[in-house]
């Protein structure tokens, strides 16, 4: 089958991404379903992945890929008939412990990533297991493809781990990420007044015109007293952040009393200088937050089908120039999502 491969272990990735046409196709096993992709997304995840993950035993070449939307050609033993023929969208993010019981994903249980422990959905075809499939119908598959994995870590960490209230002052980091971008759409559809940070004028013109309440530049230096500013020195209720160390101090520098940071990721670096005594004496929270289950990713696509949430996209590459894909997210320059069309 047609895939796009990560050839080996290296930084930059994007160099070492191929097109091939000779990679075996999965079989789904018991319980699994194949899907013939016809629009794949990228994520950070698949930087990492291209990068070598601590402790995952990688057989290169690999294939990334945690999002993705396409027809079901293929059950595994036990897998209901009516499943074949329809299009569905993948929630990569399989609890180990929970096998069994897909809605059992509490914080903290281990969890299996398709795109990550193992093959993804950047080729032509992908297995699943059933239970983590849901019908999209007639939904436009490259819209649906890039709600997935961001907007399900959006909301969990915005509404599970934080439970972000209407009328909450919400401060998104590195607007432009997909994680970022999808929480501005959440917050928004909550009723919070949003701040959001770029170090890129042109994303945060962006990010005003999808209704970001209030804007600032990140040019390197503590930011947080414009973040107080923009709430009357009051601060936020809530810091959602993927960028980490670079951004830690200000972040927490903008946390009101009883407010929570909660974080993702760390692209800039995972040992941040934090504030303890700022954190104890204001009863600040610092969470954690990682995917979502099977009954957030329904919560995240019923209000997608509802045209309560529409992602944005960045940029649409044919499957032949998934190089190019991976350059765009790998150069930090995309507003929205990364997609891969496997249609054509």
């Amino acid at each position: 089958m047609n895939a796009v491969e990560i050839a080996k272990q290296a930084t930059p990735v994007a160099p070492n991404v191929n097109f091939v046409t000779t990679r075996a196709t999965p079989e789904p096993h018991p319980g699994e379903v194949q899907i013939q992709t016809e629009v794949s997304a990228l994520n950070h995840l698949d930087l990492w992945v291209g990068r070598g993950m601590p402790g995952i035993d990688t057989q290169w070449p690999t294939v990334g890929g945690s999002d993705g939307v396409g027809k079901v050609v293929k059950l595994g033993v036990g897998v209901d008939a009516a499943w074949l023929g329809k299009r569905v969208i993948l929630m990569a993010a399989i609890s180990k412990a929970a096998a069994n019981t897909p809605n059992h994903n509490p914080a903290g249980e281990d969890i299996h990533m398709i795109g990550e422990h193992s093959p993804g959905t950047h080729a032509e075809f992908f297995t699943a297991p059933v239970t983590n499939i849901l019908d999209i119908a007639q939904h436009d598959p490259a819209q649906a493809a890039a709600i997935g994995l961001t907007h399900l870590t959006a909301y969990r960490m915005l509404v599970t781990r934080a439970r972000v209230a209407p009328g909450a002052h919400v401060l998104i980091t590195g607007i432009g990420g997909g994680v970022a971008v999808a929480a501005l759409a959440i917050a928004k559809h909550f009723g919070c007044t949003t701040i959001v940070t770029s170090r890129h004028a042109w994303k945060l013109e962006k990010a005003k015109s999808l209704g970001a309440n209030h804007c600032i530049l990140d040019d390197g230096t503590d930011w947080s007293k414009q973040v107080r500013a923009a709430t009357n020195r009051r601060g936020v209720d809530v810091v959602i952040d993927s960028i980490g160390k670079a951004v830690h101090q200000s972040c927490i520098k903008s946390l009101a009393r009883g407010g929570a940071f909660v974080t993702c990721g760390c692209t800039t670096g995972s040992d941040g200088v934090t504030d303890l005594t700022r954190v104890f004496w204001n009863q600040l929270s610092i969470l954690g937050s990682t995917m979502g289950s099977m009954d957030e990713f329904r919560a995240v696509m019923a209000l997608y089908k509802c045209g309560a949430l529409k992602p944005v996209i960045d940029s649409t590459h044919h499957a032949k120039d998934g190089r190019a894909a991976y350059a765009r997210l790998e150069a930090g320059d995309q507003f929205g999502k990364v997609l891969i069309d496997w249609r054509a």
